[in-house]
């Protein structure tokens, strides 16, 4: 897999040559090592183990159903009354972050209403806060300690 432009951490890998594996903490299982799943473990990892986030409050795979329609989230973060505070959105390395791909997390967004939106292809990363009183969004350079999204 691609070196990624967010820290190491100590990755499980399992499953075999032609099926690998990584382990995701979040979910406590190995699932398919795929470019997506490299970011998001790699992501999630950096949420805890550099910014502050407590992985009780983070869950990835959430599905969202829309009508009939379901969604998949990749990762949330829920706040200690599980009100969802951010979405976060995967991508594998070789995909641009364009307009497309984040207007996919704003869609997710009509339904959750939380306070920031996350995409990373692992190498480039775009973190907006919501100002719902501005109809707006604003972005900032980094993703913020968890100590200051309360």
């Amino acid at each position: 897999m691609i070196r990624l432009n967010l820290p190491p951490y100590a990755i499980k890998i399992g499953g075999t040559k032609d099926h690998p594996l990584i382990w995701d903490f979040l979910r406590r299982k190995y699932v398919a090592l795929t470019p997506e799943e490299w970011v998001r473990q790699h992501f999630t990892h950096y949420l805890v183990e550099h910014r502050g986030y407590p992985n009780s409050l983070l869950a990835n795979e959430i599905q969202l159903h829309v009508g009939s329609k379901s969604l998949r989230a990749d990762s949330i973060l829920y706040d200690r009354d599980l009100k969802p505070r951010m979405i976060i959105e995967y991508k594998a390395p070789h995909i641009a972050l364009t307009q497309r791909v984040f207007d996919q997390i704003t869609v997710y967004n009509m339904l959750l209403h939380v306070d920031y939106l996350v995409v990373s292809n692992g190498l480039q990363t775009i973190v907006c806060k919501m100002d719902y009183a501005h109809h707006s969004y604003i972005f900032l350079k980094e993703v913020p300690d968890y100590q200051n999204i309360k």
